[in-house]
């Protein structure tokens, strides 16, 4: 029985397959026109994509070049040693503007006020500034600091070492100053106390900046004399780093011979 079903079988399969072939030639013409129709559409949609895409390939090294350019240009004009001179000079400048600021004052009746801190402050009187409790002494020292950090942008060099160490000298002694008179003037209530009931002396902000600004131009002055940001290199380095780029030469027959032997 399955013997005589197994003819059969393969005449079914070859009609199948005739069939099959007969109607991927009929189809293969239609499938190829439609695929050239389809190609002759988007062509140039792939022309204009690849197009866009290089232009903006190309705009974005433009980008790129423009940025690496603006990023180093600043670099050769804003040097480190520039940079320091120009802190030192605009901490000086602040050293000057802060000692017309106030920094001392007497709150009356504190304890008033303490569980209304949002709410209400206290009275603030007898108000005084940073440079009256040192006859305004910082001043031209705070425009000698301007100077010196001037000289360092514009000089440097041996100039530029001794700016940065009188500007050393000069924030020295401004903090020794606001430390020793400020500080002690600043916290004395003085005839304020007999007036008022819970007079307190309080520091204002021209304290804080006075003392900020004289820190700077001693940061500033060791900084710039210290020069932390110059790497030396060694020429013995250099001339070693050379020879090992350096190529070597190829051995000579004669060498090899006497290697062999």
């Amino acid at each position: 029985m399955i013997a005589a079903l197994g003819p059969r079988v393969m005449r079914f399969n070859r009609r199948i397959d005739r069939v099959a072939n007969r109607g991927l030639e009929r189809v293969h013409p239609v499938l190829l026109a439609a695929a050239a129709l389809a190609w002759r559409g988007l062509r140039p949609l792939l022309r204009a994509l690849f197009l866009a895409l290089a232009f903006a390939e190309g705009a974005l090294r433009a980008l790129g070049r423009g940025a690496a350019r603006a990023a180093t240009a600043p670099a050769r004009v804003v040097t480190p040693r520039r940079a320091i001179g120009a802190v030192v000079a605009a901490a000086g400048a602040l050293l000057v503007v802060s000692q017309f600021l106030d920094y001392h004052g007497v709150q009356i009746g504190g304890p008033s006020y303490a569980g209304l801190p949002d709410v209400a402050k206290p009275p603030t009187v007898d108000l005084q500034t940073a440079g009256h409790a040192h006859s305004y002494v910082l001043v031209p020292i705070g425009a000698i600091v301007v100077v010196l950090g001037l000289a360092m942008i514009l000089r440097g060099g041996r100039v530029g070492r001794l700016a940065a160490l009188g500007a050393i000298v000069a924030g020295a002694a401004s903090v020794a100053v606001i430390l020793l008179i400020d500080l002690p003037h600043g916290l004395d209530v003085g005839a304020q106390s007999s007036r008022f009931a819970g007079a307190s002396a309080v520091l204002e902000k021209g304290f804080a900046a006075e003392l900020a600004a004289a820190g700077g131009v001693v940061l500033g002055g060791v900084l710039y004399y210290a020069r932390p940001c110059l790497i030396r290199i060694s020429l013995s380095g250099r001339g070693a780093s050379a020879r090992r780029r350096r190529p070597r030469r190829r051995a000579s027959s004669r060498a090899k011979v006497a290697r062999s032997a």
